[in-house]
């Protein structure tokens, strides 16, 4: 087929270079374009084979080798994702050919792995190469020079998409292999085929080669001869794999040479010599194998497609076959392309229930959340820097044109591209999130919170950029909202006129935390108090201070205060004095259990309670790290210290008035003693503390006990002794009646 200056014109404009090279052979640039200058060749010799030119490399090749293995490949299998990309674009510079042009060609790729020879080919048909083409293109990471290649890779502030003038995604091929040869036939007219072939030391040689037949008229046969370690890949199983893994969604057909053996069934020719008659042959089944190219790319990336032509089924199919979710049908999903600064289409899905992987450990390192395309080639779904932590449990795939392909993890980090993305990929999975929040179907997004509310909390201590987005998100029990969730903005909407801050109390888990002792003061005033019923709320309340213009208080610190008229002021002052004598007996008695003993007129139903002063942590947090310092063999002892509590008595409840008599009375009595540790111990367990010593606790209530006992054996027989005295004198009155 003849081609035009136009067609090599437009090929040349789609490509974004000033010069015919195609891209099989090179890594994209991904926006810059690639200089053409004149290559730096030397010819060197000519050996014995007629026109086969030898090609001495401008720098040392083996020492940019080892920069290619060493810092941009951690993972050797990388290999076939940059030989099968730069392929399909070769087969996607043919097809652009074929529209402007008219040719009636399907572009395609197949590899096939050769045991025997220990070889891996892999064929396009795509544009192919001229001979100066193949100099060019192949020859580029030896024209840049290795301080060009070593500073590119060195230099923060370098563009990235420089690295593709390297050429590196073609060199990947020696990560598997001690000699590639590259055999090609271009699509310019009257071109003709050449054998390329190096065995990446300091030269590469050049012939004229008749040894494939490309049908289409053009195209490209990478031949791979593997290094021993490398016997793996001449298996069609693990090339398979890999493909599933890396280029399932390339857009053209890729084929893998497979062997198939099936069992049919045939006449068995020794078995019916003797056959009569009308009598049904007998059969034997026998092996038959079969070798052909097998597709293994079938499925579509229906994140390419527009949103109105994807049906509600193909969003759950995608999710169940490419999420390993085959069970679980997804909650919510978005399907959005970002444009302007940079241009990305993404997937996204909220699940129906927490993924087994992260039931064990909510942040498993080896759970993959989202997976990341570049032009349809999956590159990864370790990168931490498309999602923050806490959104860990969304999956998805990202799909960027922005992104290079051939490079690790450590330099793509540096690309701003990442961040732009990560902000969307937030910003749309909240969306998601509201969008559950606000369904007329309440039980969704109970559902949701009862799965994935701990991301949300992490995201709240952790992500200062969205947490005010998260905060709306957040659903709690309280002391009013009984079985049903409440969330901040239904908790501000109910306050009382008189009330001016959001209060919460920590316990462990909701009858916990109701049975706090601080909560009487504020629920008599009918305000309602949050319930955060393990160690990540506190942490969680403390990174959001506050929300809609109110501060987050805890209601079991020392410092919270209540407005108060001042009668009650005064009031209180007095008792405070009548009390003294009290609370310095319960000071000197508790020295080593707690900070200070303060009366206060917070409490209502209750004798005491403890809490924490301004800067302490909670019971529930003590015990958290107490756990955590005996795993990790730390100081347990420092932390109890760090956190003594402040025993607040309730001067109006009989108890401490009982106390206050016993006071006056006899301060060294035995009586006075255990009566005191048994209140506090009462005030230890409804406040959320663990009773330290819980033998002398009990000893303490059987003593009580058996007082109440001997108390009511005694009133019994009294009351026995008076019935008895009474019948007596009646009998004595009866007498006197009867003489």
């Amino acid at each position: 087929m003849k081609f035009t200056t136009r067609s090599v014109a437009l090929l040349m404009a789609a490509a974004g270079c000033s010069a015919f090279i195609p891209s099989q052979m090179r890594t994209p640039s991904f926006g810059v374009s690639v200089p053409t200058t004149t290559t730096t060749r030397r010819f060197m010799s000519t050996v014995a084979e007629k026109e086969k030119e030898t090609y001495e490399f401008t720098s040392d090749v083996g020492r940019v080798m080892d920069l290619i293995i060493n810092s941009l490949y951690s993972d050797k299998d990388i290999f076939l994702r940059e030989l099968v990309s730069n392929a399909a674009d070769a087969c996607d510079k043919r097809r652009f050919l074929s529209l402007t042009e008219g040719e009636s060609v399907t572009p395609s790729i197949q590899i096939k792995a050769d045991p025997e020879n220990n070889t891996l080919i892999i064929q396009d048909s795509g544009v192919g190469m001229t001979k100066e083409e193949l100099i060019n293109n192949l020859g580029r990471i030896a024209q840049s020079g290795t301080r060009a290649f070593m500073d590119a890779l060195g230099d923060g502030s370098a563009d990235l998409g420089l690295i593709g003038q390297f050429g590196v995604g073609f060199y990947s091929a020696y990560l598997v292999a001690n000699k590639v040869e590259v055999v090609t036939k271009s699509m310019q007219e009257g071109s003709k085929q050449y054998r390329w072939s190096s065995t990446a030391d300091s030269s590469y040689t050049i012939e004229e080669d008749d040894s494939v037949t490309f049908e289409s008229g053009a195209g490209t046969q990478l031949i791979l001869h593997l290094k021993d370690e490398a016997v793996e890949y001449v298996e069609s199983a693990k090339i398979e794999e890999l493909l599933q893994r890396y280029s399932e969604f390339i857009e053209f057909p890729i084929s893998v040479w497979k062997e198939k053996t099936e069992y049919k069934k045939v006449p068995d020719e020794e078995a019916n010599k003797d056959l009569k008659e009308g009598e049904e042959p007998k059969m034997k089944t026998v092996p038959v194998t079969q070798q052909g190219y097998e597709l293994v790319n079938t499925q579509k990336p229906i994140w390419l497609r527009p949103t109105k032509d994807v049906t509600e089924d193909e969003y759950k199919s995608f999710y169940k076959t490419s999420f390993r979710a085959a069970y679980d049908d997804p909650m919510k999903w978005t399907h959005f392309s970002l444009e302007g600064q940079v241009e990305c289409k993404a997937l996204l899905y909220i699940p129906g229930m927490l993924p087994f992987e992260l039931s064990r450990d909510m942040f498993d390192e080896n759970a993959r959340n989202i997976r990341l395309y570049v032009k349809r080639v999956f590159i990864n779904d370790k990168f931490d820097e498309l999602m923050p932590r806490w959104l860990k449990f969304v999956r998805g795939v990202v799909d960027s044109n922005d992104l290079p392909l051939n490079v690790s993890r450590e330099i793509l980090q540096k690309s701003k591209v990442l961040s732009i993305i990560n902000k969307r990929l937030v910003r749309k999975s909240l969306d998601m999130m509201r969008e559950i929040a606000d369904d007329e179907d309440t039980t969704k997004y109970i559902m949701f919170w009862n799965n994935f509310g701990k991301y949300l909390k992490v995201g709240v201590v952790e992500d200062d950029a969205n947490r005010k987005e998260i905060a709306p998100l957040l659903r709690f029990f309280s002391s009013k909202s009984g079985e049903e969730y409440t969330s901040l903005d239904k908790y501000v909407e109910n306050m009382a006129e008189d009330q001016k801050n959001i209060y919460f109390v920590t316990g462990d888990g909701r009858d916990g935390a109701a049975m706090s002792p601080v909560i009487e003061k504020l629920a008599s005033r009918g305000y309602d108090v949050l319930f955060a019923t393990e160690p990540l709320d506190e942490i969680m309340m403390e990174s959001l201070r506050s929300y809609k213009e109110k501060d987050i208080v805890d209601a079991a610190k020392e410092n919270l205060k209540l407005d108060e008229d001042e009668e009650t002021k005064k009031k209180k002052e007095t008792l405070k004095e009548e009390l003294k004598p009290v609370v310095e007996y319960l000071e000197v008695l508790l020295k080593d259990k707690v900070q200070k003993v303060e009366v206060s007129n917070l409490l209502t139903n209750s004798p005491a309670a403890l809490v924490q002063g301004a800067y302490g942590m909670s019971p529930t947090m003590q015990r958290y790290m107490r756990a955590q310092a005996v795993s990790s063999g730390g100081d347990v002892n420092g932390i109890d210290a760090m956190n003594k509590a402040v025993l607040e008595i309730n001067p109006n409840h009989p108890i401490v008035q009982d106390l206050e008599r016993m006071v006056k009375g006899d301060k060294d009595s035995e009586e006075l003693k255990n009566f005191a540790l048994l209140m506090y111990d009462v005030a230890s367990m409804t406040s959320g503390y663990d009773v330290s010593d819980m033998r002398s606790f009990a000893s303490r209530v059987m003593r009580l006990m058996n007082e109440k006992v001997v108390s009511t054996v005694q009133d019994v027989v009294v009351e026995n002794k008076k019935s008895d005295d009474d019948g007596d004198a009646a009998e004595a009155k009866d007498a006197e009646v009867v003489a």
